[in-house]
């Protein structure tokens, strides 16, 4: 369903992928929105180029994922290993690169046990990279979050990788990023006492295939409500910033950074067009029709600063030469197009 996409991406500069020339890549958090479109483009490539990679995935419910994703779960290049990250065995062998995303990212979960939050994410890396010492493998790539800066400040228009910024410690909403900054941690002495590559990814927000429709993603929640044919519907007063790069961007810039990045040298990754939700509404509706209401539940509250979670990606193009491919409504377009194609296999 996405081959077009996928060869798009693989195509941005096909020489990235010869590192990965007979590579044998150890994967969590493989069956979420953001390892799906690591696999996705991980399989094509293989295809493809003929790479004769291979890629041991781990997971907690194999079943979950292979009703999810039959054609990754199946694919000859990828290898399913069950587990919990804290605590997985690791698979015989070597293995050439590490890719560590797993992770509770539900916001609920801050709140009804961030303990558990705080374990999986500190524990859970921590197991990774034993096993990345253990299978040998040089570089490996921690999916972190821009939730380790904190709150942005409201005169900064972009969040770079030198903001000294962090959450605050006495919230247990703060779990979640206080355990990536600890995962980040953990990356570096591992890099500096095991000699590991350790490559680091903060991600902000995303929209694309695979994001789910239900949870607490605005850009889901919003194309929720169009493919319902109502009215798309704001949980808040909408003034918020954020910004949204596509899955395909997402992916690319992942592999780049895993491949050509620099350990221990961490790397935004988003998009730096900044829209207020309630634009992303409107962006959602547009595309569903002109006369498409939106419906803003909460008033602004006047003289009121409207918060920002919108990066600075200037590291990332200079010294990457990455770039944002796929502007916002073509990727809202692209993401309709993708659930109304799953909704009719069904």
């Amino acid at each position: 369903m996405l081959t077009a996409e996928l060869d798009e991406l693989i195509g941005w500069n096909t020489d990235i992928w010869e590192e990965l020339r007979g590579a044998r890549l150890f994967i969590t958090g493989g069956t979420g929105f953001v390892g799906c479109w690591l696999l996705e483009s991980f399989a094509r490539a293989t295809e493809r180029l003929g790479l004769g990679a291979c890629a041991v995935v781990l997971t907690r419910n194999r079943s979950a994922f292979g009703k999810r994703a039959p054609h990754l779960a199946a694919h000859p290049a990828i290898h399913l290993h069950d587990g919990d990250v804290r605590s997985f065995d690791f698979p015989g062998g070597a293995f050439s690169h590490v890719i560590h995303g797993a992770a509770e990212s539900s916001t609920g979960l801050d709140t009804r046990d961030p303990l558990c939050m705080v374990e999986t994410l500190v524990e859970g890396t921590r197991r990774t990279l034993e096993l990345a010492c253990a299978g040998g493998a040089p570089k490996v790539l921690l999916l972190s979050s821009g939730a380790v800066y904190g709150r942005q400040p409201h005169d900064m228009a972009h969040m770079d990788e030198e903001y000294a910024g962090g959450p605050d410690v006495m919230e247990p909403s703060s779990s979640y990023a206080e355990g990536k900054r600890a995962a980040e941690l953990l990356g570096a002495l591992y890099a500096k006492r095991r000699g590991l590559k350790v490559k680091i990814a903060r991600g902000f927000a995303f929209v694309g295939p695979y994001l789910p429709l239900d949870a607490h993603f605005a850009a889901g929640n919003f194309i929720r409500d169009g493919l319902a044919g109502k009215p798309i519907v704001v949980a808040g007063d909408g003034t918020p910033y954020r910004s949204y790069l596509y899955g395909a961007d997402l992916a690319y810039w992942l592999w780049t950074i895993l491949l050509r990045g620099t350990s221990c040298r961490p790397y935004n990754v988003g998009s730096e067009r900044a829209v207020s939700i309630r634009g992303l509404a409107e962006a959602a509706a547009a595309h569903f029709g002109s006369g498409r209401e939106v419906i803003v539940t909460r008033r602004p509250v006047e003289g009121a600063k409207a918060g920002r979670y919108v990066p600075s990606t200037a590291r990332a193009r200079e010294e990457l030469h990455l770039e944002e491919h796929v502007d916002l409504a073509e990727a809202v377009r692209r993401t309709v197009a993708w659930h109304e194609r799953r909704r009719s296999l069904r």
